[in-house]
This record gives structure tokens, C-alpha cells and sequence, in this order.
């Protein structure tokens, strides 16, 4: 039985609200630049509640009394949520418990804003950058956009309201937006997670007031082209379009600033004209840039940005500027010797390595969560997101990828392309197909390339997932991409098809979605193992850690895990809806557990084995391999499958999977050749590196032992041995890898549990999700590990990248001390203090070794609790200290 959802009687509203909407500014300066934000003050109501119509609703004289405090960007049951309304939704099945029929109707958005007191004449225009999915706009008591025209979950629109909104006076907007219906073309969760019982209706992207005089400055834009052969030159084409507002022909100067560099042009204008105007570099002998700082990907150097500013001079004063961050780089398709797509960054080949971004359920990501989870992408060392129809609530994912150096691919969900996600029929291009909805699509397009287009980050468009689009809707894509951004390639599918209008996608997706063993990534050669570039893949499910299950379920549904609907609630839909297969081989291949903690546990192990394993196959592979961007990278809300951290931003066992496989400098074990590599993924070659191959029994006596003298260089996998086949070895073994400089110092390690007895895939049975097993590993011997105490030493300290703890773990036995996880509570039984920027976790310690493990963290989220540091393993009995 669950807990079910508690349920407000009656509205949030607080007078003191109101007082709020009186004193403070609805808005929030954006650089220096004319666009203000509206952020505060969003009140919302159910129309079935509200008899008033949208004339007096936006009329200062109303009074929205019982309405609900609105966070703009959010859907409406986001906001309901923050509000208390709908309290513990994610906890077992209490999200079913929210009644769907009051999202039927529309729901108004209201908020008082005031604008800054300027000369007269001042052009006034709202901009709504995203409305899902229709909505009748009005402002002091005026209709300003009717829903017939103000619609498209991915369209943005601007609205003069100039003479209407009043500059130093109150002004109130009031918004009724309608939920998007079957058959709409809106945003959506597929069958990764249940869908919001809203359908994410609202105002789920940013709210602006655009401020100009008679000439507006829109959409500034800077392409950039690279000198490859040197890297030592760049040229840059800056081009913004500009409008005249008023119906009489206008004169002036639109100057560009990026740095020192400074460049102008005088522009006339017809009445009401708008134009775009170029600036290029064989015109203007500046904007041929030497020595430019070019913008990379974190593991390959510096992501180095530059600021543009971009304004319109008339009448001997400033009408409108606009500002943009951008980089110098160049990115290039390219297809590889085996016929797949791969791509480059500054003419240098690149493997991509990723995950499927979701924003959260409710489409109300806060900054501080956009930056902790792009952080993640960094720590874990990889280099790209793709974003399959969710491309955020407004720029901070982009601007934060941008300043981390992580590549965005970013395009169309399958959402459309299958009846029962689009609510209408579909055919072999999808259910895009009437001359209405190719239009809008076309637009929305549109739309979202000219707001983006200058975050370097974004390195692809991606215009079809699981289908091509239509043949009359791909060359709309392409005429739109030809004009407004011709400095990217585009994918028409991120599955592998050959479109009539530009040829071959060449990239894979061939799965698998659930659990394959480690070995696949190495042997499978037809389907989705190491080679070519898959755009979404991944070994299943990712269970949370104990703390996160717990959260998730209410007492009486954590435990057993077979035959519980409310872990199957929250899986995956259609052929993800249960853990069952991951819960047959998990029991198999390491002895059923009897708890929930125990489970747990080993799930931490299959998370870390399977993640890592696929990454560093692709590694291995080089130059066959291009690209794969596991299923998925994060999670919409708490839930079991395709996830490298949970909900609560808790890293799970494929996170450090994933740091270790993608590290720099790295040695590895190749499950396909039962060889040993050296990866190196820097620009350097090295020189003076010793490897060292060790094998262990379950007991710890050492069967094998060898070093290896290597030169490594730049940009290159190393196939250095095959580990023996040693004698007397138990069922369950471990292979130890070191990489040493010179020094001695370790620069790389990995440590591998192996078994005697090996998976059995059965590949005469592979579907388009899955290869199944028809043997397992025998890892249950590690139930038998005896326990081990480890000596800990710590301290706690501050540099420039924030304050850390130094943990000196020491393993005094003769014993391995297996699987140990570091963590930090706030306080003694606290919750977990995150996010923590381990070097390393999910760590196996040999007998009488020392290691030191660093962590970083933010003072501000301990939120005045003591950091108290927590050790424990699979034989580790927890320390706190």
C-alpha cells in the first residue's frame, strides 16, 4: 500500500504576496543589454475556477485571490508542487493520485511588472521563448495574441505592446495557456518515465520584456572559421538583424564590439523594414583574428569565449543592444574508414563520449541544478550531451556547457514519429505530415536554431530521431540550416537510414537498452557494440544507492523487489517496465541478496562493471569506434533505468564506471581479447611509463605478476599483452592494473573482477533492446570476502577550487577490501552532502595498500551541518567520522 499524496483544500495565496508585487520589480537585468527577464510575482488559477475574463483578470483593479504562487519557468503542476498543494509526488505510486482531469481546461498565469522609467517614445515587446502549447496573451486589459496564432510547444513569439505597457507605471500580464491535446507535436518523456499528469502545460520557458528605441538590434550572430593547418588564424562574420519600428525611414550606425575590436556599418531603413546586416572579414581587416583563443572541449583544452556587443546608433544616441557569447572554433562531420559518421573539433578527430540529457519532469530546472549536473559531465570526463527533445527552460545548459567545454548534440524527440507518444497516426516519416504541421515544425525549427546558434557547445543539429523526417520537411530543414546557420553539420536521423534528400545518416542505433555483460561491447560486431557511432545506447538499468531507494519507496514497497508494482512504476515504459531481467542476472552471477541494502550493493558492481566496460570499448576500438552516448545520461525524476546519477543528483556505480573508463591517461582490460591497453586521449606523447599486470584468487595469493616498459602516443589505444592463462585460478579472480611514470608515480589504475566461468550471450535471440544471456558469470564467492577495517585518516581544507576533504584510506589486512565508497553526510545520519567531486570511488584496496582520495564540495551546501565522512564497502562495515 502507499502512502498517498496529501492534497491542499484551497489556494497558497498569501496577502503579503501582493504587498511583494506593490514594492518589488517583477524583473531582473540581464547584462547590459535591453532585456529584462519577468521572474517574479506569476500568480496561476484553473479556469474553471476563475469567472472572470482576461480583460479584467489583467486589469490592475483585480484581485487574484485563492490563486497559487507560479514559478515562470515551470509547467503548472511544477508550480502546484513547489507550492505544497501535491506533496511527496515521486514517492511510490503517489504521482498516479493527482487527478489529470483539472489540466484539461486552460489555466491562467498573471504578474504585475513595472518598466524602467526611460525618454518617451520607448518600443515595448513581451517575448514568450517558450509556451506549451497555446495561449491567449493579455495586457492591461487588452488581447495582445490569440491562441489560433500563439501556438507550438517550440516556437517563440514577440508582441509589440508598445502605447499598452506603460514605462514608470504598473502594468499586469495574464496569460491562459491551453495543455496541448493528442495529435499536438509538443514535447515528451517517450518511455523513459511516467508522463506529468499536466503534460508539462505552461510557461516552461523565460518570460522578457525586450526594451528598444525605434531601431531594435535581433539576433546577433558570429560564425567563425579556423585556420586548421596552424590553428594560429581564425576569421570571424558577425551579422544581426535589424528593425525598424515605426513607419518612417530611419538612418544610423550599427557597431559591433567584441573585446578592443571595434567595426561599424551605416544602415537606412525603410518604414517598418527589417534587415540583416553582415559584417565580413575580407571588409573589416579586424575580424581576421590572430592567435585567437579557441574554444575546446574540457579533455582536449581550454573552452575560451568571447563577448560580442552589438548595437543600433540613431539620432546621436543608443536605440537598442544586444550582447553574445560565443567561440572561435570549428566543428566537421567526417566519415570514417568502416562508412561512419564521426566529427571533428579544430580539425582534430574526436570521440564522442556522452549521454541523453532529460530535463526534469516538471521542466523547472534551477541554475544551480543545470550547473551541478554539467559539472558531473566533466568530473566523469566526458565530453558531450544529447538533448532528444528537451532543449532546456532557457540558456543556462547551454552557457554552462559552454563554459565546461562539453559538446551538445541537440535535436527533434521520437516523440512525434510513434502513435502512442504523438496521439495520432503515424507513417514511415513520422506523424509530421499535414501542410499545418510541417509549417509549424518548420518554424519551431527555426526558432530554436536562431536562439542557440552561437553557443560553440552545440556541435550538431539532429532534425530526426528514430525516423527520417519527411522528404518536404527535411529540405524546410535544410534551406532554414543553409540560411541561418550553415556552420554545423546536421543529422537528418540519429538512426542509421538513407534519406532521398541528403543521403546516408551513418550512425547506428541498434541498441542494446538492457543489460548485456561486459563482454558485449568488445564481441558484438552487427549490432550496437564498440564500432561506428551509436547516438543512444547503454547496459539498462542503473539502480540508486540505498539512501535514493529509500526516498523513492514508502516502507512497505522497498522490499522484495520481484513482483512490486511500485518499482515497476518507476521504471521505463513498454519493453523497460520492470528490473526483471537485470534482477535475474544480478541473482545468477552473484547469489540472490536477502535485503534491500544487500541488493543494493550489488547493483553498485554490475553499475560500475557494465559502464565502464562499454566506454572503454569504445576507446579500444579507435578509429572504428566514433562516438556512443549512453541511454541516458540523467533523470527526469527518481526512477531505475538509464541513469549515471539519480533525481537527487546521487552518483550511482556507473558514474565512477564512467570517470574511470574516460579518464585522460588510462589503463584498461579489453573482455574481447583478455589483453591489457593503454589509452591515451591527450595531445602528448609519453614516454617512460611502465605498466604493471597483476593477478589475484578470491584469497589474495598473486598467480601473475608483470611490468611492461611502454611509450605511449598522442591520441592512441596500445595493446600491450595478454593476461595468461594462469593455473589454480578460483572461480571469481581480479586482474590489477597500474600505469606508472617514471617516478613511480601511479598515473592510472584499474582494478577488474573476473570469472572462470564467463557469460554466455545469446546472440541467435538479440532483439532491437537486448542480446539475453544464456550463461552467467559465477561472482558469488564475493559473498564469502571476509571483513576488513580500514585505517582512516582525514582532513578538511580550502584552495582555489573550493573547499575538500583528503582521505588517506589504509587496508592493514591481508584481505582485499572491496567495492569502498566514500561519502559525506550532513551531520552524523544525515542526508548526503551533494554534490561531492570524488577522484575516485567504488574503490577495491589490496593488502597492506595506502590510497588518497580527494573530494571537492561547496560550503554553502553543507547549509550549516558538520561534514561528517563516511567509509564503508562490501566488506567494510561503515566508519563515520
Amino acid at each position: 500500500m502507499n502512502t498517498k499524496i496529501k492534497i491542499s483544500s484551497r489556494g497558497l495565496f498569501i496577502p503579503f504576496i501582493l504587498v511583494c508585487f506593490l514594492t518589488l520589480p517583477a524583473w531582473a537585468k540581464k547584462k547590459e543589454d535591453n532585456t529584462i527577464v519577468i521572474k517574479h510575482g506569476w500568480v496561476i488559477q484553473s479556469s474553471e475556477k476563475v469567472k472572470e475574463t482576461g480583460d479584467v483578470i489583467s486589469s490592475l483593479s483585480f484581485k487574484p485571490d485563492g490563486w497559487y504562487p507560479a514559478k515562470v519557468p515551470s509547467s503548472v503542476l511544477g508550480s502546484l508542487v513547489s507550492d505544497g498543494v501535491y506533496k511527496d509526488v515521486f514517492v511510490g505510486k503517489n504521482l498516479t493520485f493527482i487527478p489529470e482531469d483539472q489540466f484539461k481546461n486552460s489555466w491562467w498565469y498573471r504578474t504585475e511588472f513595472s518598466i524602467p522609467a526611460k525618454k518617451g517614445g520607448e518600443f515595448v515587446k513581451l517575448a514568450f521563448d517558450g509556451i506549451n502549447y497555446r495561449a491567449n496573451i493579455w495586457v492591461n486589459g487588452k488581447l495582445v495574441a490569440k491562441s489560433d496564432t500563439t501556438f507550438g510547444s517550440f516556437r517563440q513569439f514577440e508582441v509589440n505592446v508598445t502605447g499598452l505597457a506603460k514605462p514608470g507605471e504598473k502594468n499586469v500580464l495574464a496569460v491562459e495557456v491551453f495543455p496541448p491535446v493528442p495529435g499536438d507535436p509538443t514535447m515528451g518523456f517517450v518511455d523513459w518515465n511516467p508522463k506529468s499528469p499536466d503534460r508539462d502545460m505552461g510557461l516552461f520557458r523565460e518570460v522578457k520584456l525586450r526594451l528598444s528605441g525605434t531601431v531594435s538590434v535581433n539576433y546577433p550572430f558570429v560564425k567563425t572559421s579556423v585556420d586548421l593547418k596552424t590553428l594560429k588564424s581564425a576569421q570571424l562574420t558577425v551579422s544581426a538583424e535589424v528593425k525598424n519600428n515605426t513607419g518612417k525611414k530611419v538612418s544610423g550606425t550599427l557597431v559591433g564590439e567584441i573585446g578592443a575590436i571595434r567595426f561599424s556599418k551605416n544602415v537606412t531603413l525603410d518604414p517598418n523594414e527589417n534587415k540583416l546586416v553582415t559584417f565580413l572579414p575580407s571588409e573589416y581587416r579586424d575580424l581576421n583574428i590572430k592567435n585567437p583563443r579557441l574554444w575546446w572541449t574540457n579533455d582536449l583544452g581550454r573552452p575560451e569565449l568571447y563577448d560580442l556587443k552589438v548595437s543600433f546608433h540613431t539620432a546621436g544616441s543608443i536605440s537598442d543592444m544586444r550582447e553574445a557569447r560565443f567561440g572561435i572554433r570549428e566543428v566537421a562531420d567526417y566519415i570514417s574508414e568502416n562508412g561512419y559518421r564521426g566529427y571533428k573539433l579544430n580539425g582534430r578527430k574526436i570521440l564522442i563520449r556522452g549521454g541523453g540529457w532529460v530535463d526534469n519532469l516538471f521542466l523547472d530546472n534551477t541554475y544551480e541544478n543545470y550547473k551541478t549536473q554539467i559539472e558531473y559531465a566533466r568530473h566523469m570526463n566526458l565530453n558531450t550531451i544529447r538533448l532528444e527533445g528537451f532543449w532546456g527552460n532557457n540558456e543556462n545548459l547551454y552557457n554552462l556547457c559552454d563554459e565546461n567545454g562539453i559538446l551538445i548534440m541537440t535535436g527533434w524527440s521520437c516523440q512525434w514519429e510513434w502513435p502512442a507518444s504523438l496521439g495520432k497516426e503515424v507513417d514511415e516519416f513520422g506523424g509530421i505530415k499535414s501542410p499545418e504541421d510541417i509549417k509549424l515544425i518548420s518554424k519551431s525549427w527555426q526558432d530554436q536554431i536562431k536562439w542557440l546558434r552561437n553557443h560553440p557547445s552545440i556541435f550538431v543539429w539532429v532534425y530526426g530521431s528514430d525516423k527520417l523526417p519527411r522528404p518536404e520537411l527535411e529540405k524546410n530543414y535544410q534551406e532554414i540550416l543553409k540560411t541561418d546557420d550553415p556552420t554545423r553539420p546536421f543529422l537528418a536521423s540519429a538512426k542509421s537510414w538513407t534519406s532521398a534528400v541528403t543521403g546516408k545518416t551513418a550512425v547506428k542505433m541498434l541498441g542494446p537498452y538492457d543489460y548485456v555483460p561486459p563482454q558485449y561491447w568488445y564481441v558484438d560486431k552487427k549490432f550496437g557494440g564498440a564500432y561506428g557511432f551509436n547516438t543512444e545506447t547503454g547496459p539498462g538499468p542503473q539502480i540508486p544507492v540505498l539512501e535514493s531507494m529509500k526516498k523513492m519507496f514508502p516502507p512497505e514497497s522497498q522490499w522484495p523487489a520481484s513482483k512490486n508494482e511500485v518499482w515497476d512504476y518507476h521504471c521505463g515504459g513498454n519493453a523497460f517496465s520492470t528490473v526483471d531481467r537485470y534482477n535475474e542476472v544480478l541473482n545468477n552471477r552473484m547469489g540472490t541478496p536477502n535485503s534491500l541494502e544487500e541488493y543494493c550493493t550489488k547493483a553498485q558492481f554490475m553499475n560500475y562493471e557494465g559502464m565502464r566496460a562499454m566506454f572503454e570499448a569504445f576507446a579500444s576500438n579507435k578509429p572504428n569506434a566514433t562516438g556512443v552516448i549512453q541511454w541516458m545520461y540523467n533523470a527526469a525524476w527518481p526512477k531505475l533505468w538509464w541513469q549515471l546519477y539519480d533525481y537527487y543528483l546521487m552518483p550511482n556505480g556507473a558514474f565512477y564506471g564512467a570517470r574511470k573508463a574516460c579518464e585522460p591517461l588510462h589503463i584498461q582490460y579489453n573482455y574481447g581479447t583478455k589483453g591489457v591497453e593503454a589509452v591515451n586521449q591527450t595531445e602528448k606523447n609519453l614516454k617512460g611509463l611502465t605498466a604493471e599486470v597483476r593477478v589475484f584468487n578470491t584469497d589474495m595469493s598473486e598467480k601473475f605478476s608483470k611490468k611492461l616498459p611502454l611509450e605511449l602516443a598522442a591520441d592512441t589505444t596500445l595493446k600491450l599483452m595478454a593476461v595468461p592463462e594462469v593455473s589454480d585460478l578460483s572461480t571469481t579472480y581480479f586482474v590489477d592494473l597500474r600505469l606508472t611514470d617514471s617516478k613511480g608515480k601511479v598515473l592510472s589504475s584499474n582494478f577488474y573482477t573476473l570469472s572462470t566461468k564467463t557469460d554466455d550471450l545469446d546472440t541467435a535471440k538479440t532483439n532491437w533492446y537486448v542480446t539475453p544471456l544464456k550463461g552467467y558469470a559465477d561472482f558469488t564467492s564475493l559473498n564469502q570476502l571476509p571483513d576488513v577495517k580500514l585505517n582512516v585518516k582525514h582532513k578538511y581544507g580550502r584552495e582555489a577550487k573550493g573547499r575538500y576533504v583528503l582521505v588517506e584510506l589504509t587496508n592493514p589486512s591481508d584481505k582485499l577490501a572491496f567495492q569502498v565508497d566514500l561519502n559525506i553526510t550532513k551531520g552524523a545520519g544525515g542526508e548526503s552532502l551533494l554534490p561531492v567531486f570524488w577522484d575516485d570511488n567504488y574503490i577495491s584496496i589490496l593488502p597492506g595498500e595506502k590510497r588518497v582520495i580527494k573530494g571537492y564540495f561547496e560550503e554553502k551546501d553543507l547549509a550549516g551541518a558538520k561534514p561528517v565522512l563516511n567509509v564503508e564497502g562490501w566488506n567494510v562495515k561503515n566508519q563515520s567520522l
